[in-house]
């Protein structure tokens, strides 16, 4: 099972090529987080009976949103809203979740949340006068049931309205919490080498005033890579727990162990945002390349 999911938002949009050619100009945001675009805010719910939870982004006003979905095994829900041949131009809060498909649930009040707050796509009014609206809210999940605890602890319904309770324009809290509180990485190394993974959120500010911000649950199969500094920072263990094992070195030398049926899972998820304006299409391709930040990078030997 391998998912990917990107979403785009207020121009939602992906980053990797405006990064790159303009990197040794750009400064960390003010916040060094997805909230330095403005209009953004992100709230946690983390559950405290099982390393569980969920994340969620508020764009409340509208934003134009695009998704780039990887895998074969995708658990989202909305997403098809997001394609630009699709009529909806606008979303109004991004829900990422923990508990695999169970997970989904949270976007429930999520819609609930807004809608107590009249924000959403419009369709009439009611008997009163007073204005109806369809909150947009696309969801994606990843997989950690049983980490920790009791398989049947999911996220629910109501953590997704604690979260949207909690969002604010504030750097939101990093590792343990919301989606990531149940994430893992360096699962290929074999059962009890993987080590926690978690939620993170990184931003930039280039010198022509564009601000690009990113989150991410990080859920990985693999190792992390730290390829600007060439350096491992997270994935499987060695036997004894003591060192990073390096994936990649393993498999170069034929020590990767036979992986045993089910699979290990790779369900990392998340979204990026910047204050560039751009159509729904531009946003898809650019969050299409976005997923590059997925992708396998070292360069040592």
């Amino acid at each position: 099972m391998k998912r990917r999911d990107f979403f785009s938002i207020p121009a939602l949009a992906g980053m990797s090529l405006y990064v790159r050619d303009l990197a040794a100009d750009a400064v960390t945001g003010p916040s060094g987080s997805i909230t330095d675009v403005e209009g953004i805010k992100v709230g946690h719910s983390t559950r405290t009976d099982r390393p569980t939870g969920c994340t969620v982004l508020l764009a409340e006003q509208g934003a134009t949103g695009a998704v780039d979905q990887r895998g074969g095994a995708p658990g989202t829900r909305e997403t098809d809203l997001l394609n630009p041949v699709n009529h909806v131009e606008k979303l109004n809060a991004i829900a990422l979740s923990g508990g695999s498909a169970y997970g989904l649930a949270v976007a429930d009040c999520v819609m609930r949340y807004l809608e107590e707050k009249g924000y959403g796509y419009p369709v009439g009014r009611g008997g009163n006068g007073a204005p109806r609206v369809v909150p947009i809210v696309p969801a994606a999940i990843l997989m950690d049931l049983g980490y920790g605890g009791d398989w049947k602890i999911r996220p629910t319904a109501e953590n997704g309205y604690q979260a949207c309770a909690a969002a604010s324009t504030k750097a939101p809290e990093q590792g343990s919490v919301g989606a990531g509180a149940g994430a893992t990485v360096g699962k290929m190394g074999g059962g009890g080498r993987s080590m926690k993974g978690g939620f993170g959120t990184a931003s930039v500010k280039l010198p022509n005033g564009i601000v690009i911000g990113a989150m991410v649950a990080t859920n990985g199969v693999g190792d992390i890579w730290d390829h600007i500094n060439n350096k491992l920072v997270a994935g499987s263990r060695t036997e004894d727990g003591k060192h990073l094992a390096d994936i990649m070195k393993m498999m170069r030398e034929g020590k990767l162990p036979m992986q045993q049926a089910p699979s290990p899972e790779n369900t990392t998820i998340g979204a990026i945002a910047t204050n560039l304006e751009l159509t729904k299409t531009q946003i898809t391709k650019v969050t299409q390349m976005s997923t590059d930040g997925h992708a396998p990078c070292q360069t040592g030997p």
